[in-house]
Formats: structure tokens, sequence, C-alpha cells
């Protein structure tokens, strides 16, 4: 059983950065993808960015540029730096890693105008 556990998210001014970060432990034999999605109230999860075992990187367009995602394949770990953030990247933030699929429990960023 793979389980994820997510910290750094809050609240923040419009404008302002954070970090997310997303341990990973457990039965894990090899973790390609590593990645962040987020749904925000009324609409559905989507993809935030991801990044695969060899570095590669891809990014949602509304958040190219801004937010900067990382890990650490020794500690099994992702980040997100967010940066410049807007009000309408207000969401829960949940951690992705796999395959097979594993989410974490997700973290809330609230962005003020």
């Amino acid at each position: 059983q793979v389980q994820l556990v997510e910290s750094g998210g809050g609240l923040v001014q419009a404008g302002g950065s954070l970090k997310l970060s997303c341990g990973i432990s457990g039965n894990i034999f090899k973790l390609n993808a590593m990645g962040w999605y987020r749904q925000a109230p009324g609409k559905q999860r989507e993809l935030v960015a991801m990044i695969e075992h060899s570095g590669s990187s891809n990014y949602a367009d509304s958040v190219e540029g801004r937010f900067t995602i990382s890990r650490n394949n020794a500690k099994n770990t992702v980040y997100l730096h967010m940066n410049s953030l807007k009000t309408e990247d207000t969401a829960v933030y949940y951690c992705y890693a796999g395959p097979p699929p594993a989410w974490g429990q997700g973290a809330q960023v609230t962005v003020s105008p």
C-alpha cells in the first residue's frame, strides 16, 4: 500500500508564493509519474503539473511560468513551488503518484485578493 502525505498548503495573498510537498511511502517498486492535481469548488479535478522519473515535466497552461514542479527520487518526494498566485488558484491540491495511481488526502490552498 502506497501512502502520500502532503504539507505546505495555506492562505496567501494574491501575488504571493507557497510551496507544497508530498512524501511517498509504502510498497514502492518504482514510481514513474509524480504530480499535482487540484479541485476548486464546483469544478472537476484538473492536472496542475506532472514530472516523470527522468525529470521531464509538463504543466497546465494556467500555471505555466508561475509554478515549478520538482522531485527527489531518493526521498520519494515531490514539490510544487507556486509563485504569482492568483485568486483562481484557490483549490484543494492533491498529490499523485503512479502507476498504479495513488492519491494524497489533499491540501487546501486559498489565495485572497
